[in-house]
């Protein structure tokens, strides 16, 4: 999920970027860009950093445990074949 934070740093960015000789930016579309943006944003099923970095976490758990299984695998079948 994004941080509601964030969008409104965006829209903040966004409306900053306007020239002044468009004059003041009014509510209604600072409002209309952020619920663009929140829109936009969903459609894109974006993850927060944070989401991010535990994924990354479980999966160099899981690739490690993963690489440690096929070690043991491998002596297995090594002690199997010397077994014959």
């Amino acid at each position: 999920m994004l941080n509601p934070k964030q969008i409104e740093e965006t829209v903040l960015k966004i409306t900053q970027a306007i020239p002044n000789g468009f004059g003041q930016t009014p509510d209604n579309f600072k409002s209309q860009v952020k619920a663009i943006l929140t829109a936009s944003f969903e459609k894109m099923d974006l993850v927060s950093r944070e989401e991010f970095d535990i994924q990354m976490a479980v999966l160099a758990k899981t690739r490690a445990k993963l690489e440690a299984l096929e070690e043991k695998v491998a002596e297995l079948e090594q002690a199997h074949l010397t077994d014959k």
